[in-house]
């Protein structure tokens, strides 16, 4: 194997390159080879990309075939490969549950003739090399062509995106990428989370806002950018609002209605200042008359760390919120669908009134085909100090 840039250009499409800390790109870590069968497998792990690509070794003076990547824990360094059992091994050295994340973790690869459950999405080719992605914060389906998504990125990339996809692929693909601009430059401090159709042909861009921080300190705001990224208007928060705002701002926005009636609803992930205990809000902002308006949203109760909306999507009769607790693995509790009929909203942040007919559902994974390859995650063990080592569940989101 030669050195170059195919693994660079893998976590790149697969939405796993580190963007900030680039300077060492994926940086492979460790590699294992051995024989499956008739096949010489050579396994390179990428540390910083949390990823592990699997090559077929095709004999001297040709170059590796790729076959795959393998998800498993944060910074894969152990490689182990067990060919008498069909079995592929993993060791990830960084342990994140101080900041809410996973920690270290052996994750088992089994060969199998079912088919790969990842990727799920991938990018393609633009201008000769794959399209930048990560951390997709929000989608909406294109209105007239079926399995058309747009999608944004949210903070974890420098430069506000909105991205094509092809969902009637599988793996879906990203096709395309439109940066979002103003005066011809990159609008700088967005984190967009969620986006919606315009009735101009372009979107609405919900960016999540945090007043919080020492520096560059931001509002959450709503943007309406055409079809090619240009911002036409950005609507900033009423002075009533946004004096109570925190760093738990816009999430998901969707569109009701269309003409005087248009209306652009908004997901607050969480309580604001002003708001009772275990309540966030619904926004509502009608284009026409420039006017804001709301309704309390009632969050469940969290066992541990707390509970928030995530997106949000129109269908007959109301609104369906995500509603999730910021846990992962054993600990993630709450992942629900909620409908919500706001029938009653009353202008103004002094006479707001709670959702109504609020429904629940919970949120399972979609069955559907995967990719045509032949590793898949078997299970994963998680290592904790100061006790026995317990087989959990497969932990991946």
């Amino acid at each position: 194997m030669t050195r170059g840039t195919a693994l660079e250009y893998e976590t790149v499409r697969l939405g796993h390159y580190p963007e900030k800390r680039n300077k060492k790109g994926n940086e492979p870590e460790g590699a294992e080879v051995a024989t499956f069968g008739s096949d010489n497998l050579i396994f390179v792990g990428s540390e910083r990309a949390s990823l592990v690509g699997v090559y077929k070794d095709e004999g001297a003076g040709k170059a590796p075939t790729f076959l795959q990547a393998l998800p498993g824990g944060i910074g894969p360094e152990g490689l182990y490969a067990i060919p008498s059992r069909n079995l592929f091994v993993t060791a990830a050295e960084n342990d994140l549950r101080e900041d809410g994340l996973i920690g270290s973790v052996v994750t088992i690869y089994e060969r199998s003739d079912a088919p790969a459950a990842y990727p799920t999405i991938v990018s393609a080719d633009k201008n000769g090399k794959p399209i930048g992605w990560a951390a997709l914060s929000g989608t909406v389906a294109d209105a007239r062509e079926a399995g058309k998504l747009y999608a944004v990125i949210d903070s974890a990339q420098s430069i506000g995106r909105i991205l094509t996809i092809d969902a009637t692929k599988t793996p879906a693909v990203i096709t395309d990428e439109v940066t979002v601009t103003r005066d011809g430059k990159p609008v700088e401090n967005l984190d967009l989370e969620g986006i919606a159709l315009s009735s101009d042909g372009g979107f609405w861009l919900a960016s999540e806002g945090n007043p919080e921080r020492e520096k560059n300190k931001t509002q959450s705001s709503l943007l309406r950018v055409d079809a090619k990224g240009v911002v036409q208007e950005e609507i900033a928060l009423p002075e009533a609002l946004a004096a109570h705002a925190t760093r738990f701002g816009f999430e998901g926005v969707t569109v009701v209605g269309t003409g005087a009636d248009e209306t652009v609803w908004i997901a607050v992930q969480r309580e604001w200042k002003d708001d009772p205990k275990g309540f966030t809000k619904l926004l509502a902002y009608k284009p026409a008359s420039k006017e804001w308006s709301a309704v309390h949203y009632p969050l469940d109760k969290a066992e541990k760390g707390w509970v928030g909306l995530s997106e949000l999507t129109a269908v007959p009769g109301g609104l369906v919120a995500i509603e999730r607790d910021n846990q992962i693995g054993r600990d993630a509790k709450i992942k629900k669908l909620t409908f919500v009929s706001p029938r009653r909203r009353h202008p103004g942040p002094a006479r707001r009134r709670s959702a109504q007919g609020r429904q629940e559902g919970s949120l399972r994974p979609a069955a559907g085909p995967a990719s045509d390859q032949w590793l898949r995650p078997r299970q994963d063990r998680e290592l904790r100090p100061g006790r026995r080592r317990q087989w959990l569940r497969d932990h991946r989101q």
